[in-house]
């Protein structure tokens, strides 16, 4: 039910914010454009088709792997064309309350609303663009929208789910080069905290951060906490956890195009996609530390035997590391003896 709420409030706010933007791309005034960036010449618009592939499989990321309650999963893609005096969001910066709001929860309400304003405000954005949820951790979702000069960027969030706040992304790509459009583009993405939220595993409670932190990326030793779902100190990079493509096509009349219907993960994979499910990050086994040493047995006047052990907190995968001793013995000498 929750979930069916969200994804209808999603739909409202852009069907409302699709109109917006339609209606401030006509009444687009030129504004200055910052000597630090590259300036685009292209003179015509482009159109793109934007292909979202998910690659969190359980083999790739095996350590806390959510399979139920809920399973591995993709939010809507949130995304705008911009300017380059804007961003949605930006890593080593504080989270808006709308990106926190859709990094928590999935709720994009607030969000659209940043979009909003920022359109009215500083006309930097131009139009949004949305794609339906991937409901499996694997799977693809598609959408097209179109770019011009003026409004040459994009950015886009998607949040993982289930996660404390954790999402994938991309801030600013500019897709123009000088006087043309850039034809074909693959990103591979990783996963970030927005900074809202304190919990270190896929299914954590809710846990505000306070003060609020920065957007960080997650890395295979960043958060350095054992406990953390993407831990994996044996690995020098995480494996990409989805990426995306950019294609140019061929230019229509329209700005924004409805998304079309997800492909979920039982779709036999081709080329590259075979390839990405073949990725196995090792996981080694993680023990608890040793209990304390238990009574001397023996009897007075003998030596005797104690024991202590520990137990295992994570099974091992995928040829990691296995599972040390859990229970060690030393000799002793009873203590009270009579």
């Amino acid at each position: 039910m929750d979930t069916t709420r969200n994804i209808l409030s999603v739909s409202e706010a852009l069907c409302h914010l699709v109109v917006l933007m339609l209606t401030l791309g006509q009444g687009v005034r030129s504004m200055p454009v910052p000597t630090d960036v590259p300036v685009c010449t292209a003179s015509e618009t482009a159109q793109y088709r934007l292909t979202f592939t998910g690659k969190w499989t359980q083999a790739a990321f095996p350590k806390q792997y959510p399979v139920y309650r809920p399973p591995a999963q993709w939010s809507n893609i949130i995304g705008v064309t911009h300017s380059s005096d804007y961003h949605i969001w930006q890593r080593n910066e504080f989270a808006s309350n709308g990106v926190r709001e859709f990094a928590e929860k999935g709720e994009a309400w607030t969000l659209m609303k940043e979009v909003e304003a920022a359109g009215e405000r500083i006309q930097s954005v131009y139009g949004i663009l949305s794609a339906p949820a991937v409901v499996g951790g694997t799977g693809q979702t598609c959408t097209e929208f179109e770019v011009f000069a003026r409004h040459s960027y994009l950015s886009f969030i998607v949040r993982i789910v289930p996660s404390p706040d954790w999402f994938v992304g991309v801030d600013s790509f500019d897709l123009c080069d000088g006087d043309h459009w850039k034809e074909n583009v693959s990103l591979e993405l990783f996963p970030y905290d927005a900074g809202t939220d304190s919990g270190f595993t896929f299914s954590s409670p809710n846990f505000e951060t306070i003060p609020q932190d920065r957007i960080t990326q997650i890395t295979s030793s960043f958060p350095s906490h054992p406990a953390n779902s993407f831990f994996y100190p044996r690995l020098k990079h995480l494996p990409p956890i989805a990426k995306i493509t950019l294609t140019k096509i061929k230019k229509t009349n329209q700005i924004i195009t409805l998304p079309v219907e997800p492909t979920q993960s039982n779709q036999l994979p081709t080329g590259n996609e075979i390839e990405d499910k073949l990725i196995n990050t090792p996981l080694d086994c993680e023990v608890s530390v040793w209990s304390p040493w238990g009574l001397c047995k023996g009897k007075c006047g003998d030596s005797g035997v104690q024991h202590r052990t520990r137990y295992i907190l994570m099974h091992p995968a995928n040829n990691g590391a296995a599972c040390p001793l859990l229970e060690e013995e030393r000799k002793c000498f009873p203590d009270n003896c009579l």
